[in-house]
């Protein structure tokens, strides 16, 4: 499992995996108090990636990264709900 040290690298990598097969990709945020750590993992069961921060601006990186994601999500689902009533 490949845990990345740069942002832009591992958003890079992440987006094209979602991307790669949206019906498969999952997204996981995890936060722990005791360390102050927010990891995020991006997996389609093939490929694991990891990005570990306890910045506060990577936080908001992390944040604006995983709305962008629920976006394509919610863009993805409703085509193919257009298409499927035509």
């Amino acid at each position: 499992m490949p845990q990345y040290q740069t942002w832009e690298e591992f958003s890079r990598v992440a987006e094209k995996l979602y991307l790669a097969d949206p019906v498969k990709a999952c997204v996981v945020l995890k936060y722990r108090h005791s360390d102050g750590n927010l990891c995020i993992k991006v997996t389609d069961d093939l490929v694991c990636l990891v990005y570990r921060t306890d910045q506060a601006q990577d936080v908001k990186k992390i944040e604006k990264f995983h709305s962008q994601l629920m976006r394509l999500m919610v863009a993805k689902e409703s085509r193919s709900a257009a298409m499927e009533t035509d």
